[in-house]
């Protein structure tokens, strides 16, 4: 049968009750979601806030209490499209690209460390005239979270982090040859610019949805298009290297005692199918935080299935802040 085909008799199989809610999730993601905001649509509403360190492109959709949605390396924030379609019509959803990537473009001599990217974020809330944020964060976003919470406790209101950093794994060896690369200024060329070109080559197994999606279809033509087409622009490249290498040393060195007092409350989704981040991580931040509010484990995810998984994101959100 028909991978498609399969999906939606299961769905219908699904909405009568007769498989698990599980389940569900796992099959239902795998299909494109029933909401989403194209390219097109993005490219339309993304912004841009002129702040010292740069031009900072964001979407800003919806009225309500802010959320703040941290994306991966080497995406951008269309990486929460899904996320932000169902969230905006009840929630402020407020997406930047990170110094150095996406569509934001860095002042001469400025840093895109992960303590600078805090900056930026405060500074770009302050513009927004935002006081508080429930964050949702994966991959490096997630680093930068972390930093975020512990430097500016007053600002976050709860945290939801997927598959990503933590002080022991961090930069997590997976990464070391990006580093390297990125070192001699040929990441983008050697990998980012050929999956550009080439997008079976990209979801292949020695592509980006091979090495970070669960599922074949992902991430789609539009997707690696929006993400990686500004990285290979000439004058990009080196801020799409630098970003990598101020991934090294740790950012997270040292933060350990602070995670142990914050109050915020943090829930963890990790994806099992993962083999860049290790699977223990998600039992240290359990362990670790201060104010932690159970894992969630989702069976054969990898590291950016919140783009397959909006759904479940969405779910455990809305839990996260009913409690």
């Amino acid at each position: 049968m028909h991978r498609r085909t399969f999906l939606q008799t299961m769905s219908f199989a699904l909405a009568a009750g007769t498989l698990g809610v599980a389940t569900r999730k796992t099959l239902a993601s795998g299909s494109a979601p029933t909401i989403t905001l194209d390219a097109a649509t993005y490219r339309r509403e993304r912004r841009h806030a002129h702040l010292p360190c740069g031009d900072v492109a964001y979407l800003d959709r919806g009225r309500g209490p802010a959320t703040l949605f941290l994306h991966g390396f080497p995406l951008n924030s269309f990486q929460w499209r899904g996320v932000i379609a169902q969230l905006s019509g009840e929630r402020r959803c407020i997406a930047p690209d990170w110094l150095g990537l996406g569509y934001t473009h860095v002042a001469p001599g400025r840093a895109v460390t992960p303590a600078a990217q805090v900056n930026m974020l405060i500074a770009l809330l302050d513009l927004l005239h935002v006081v508080t944020v429930d964050v949702v964060a994966n991959d490096s976003g997630g680093a930068i979270a972390q930093c975020l919470m512990t430097r500016h406790p007053e600002r976050v209101r709860t945290l939801l982090l997927t598959n990503c950093d933590v002080e022991n794994d961090s930069p997590p060896a997976a990464l070391q040859p990006v580093i390297e690369m990125s070192r001699k200024g040929r990441f983008v060329d050697q990998w980012l610019a050929p999956w550009l070109a080439d997008k079976a080559l990209a979801r292949s197994p020695q592509g980006i949805g091979g090495m970070c999606y669960q599922f074949p279809e992902h991430p789609t033509d539009e997707a690696l298009d929006y993400y990686l087409s500004p990285l290979c622009q000439p004058a990009q490249k080196p801020w799409v290297h630098a970003y990598a290498l101020g991934l090294t040393p740790n950012p997270l060195a040292g933060i350990e005692p602070q995670l142990k007092h914050s109050r915020v409350p943090t829930r963890i989704l990790w994806g099992t199918g993962d083999d860049i981040f290790s699977q223990a991580s998600p039992d240290y931040l359990q362990r670790t935080l201060g104010n932690p509010r159970g894992i969630r484990r989702i069976p054969g995810a990898k590291l950016f299935f919140p783009e397959e998984y909006p759904d479940v994101i969405v779910e455990e959100l809305r839990r996260l802040w009913a409690a």
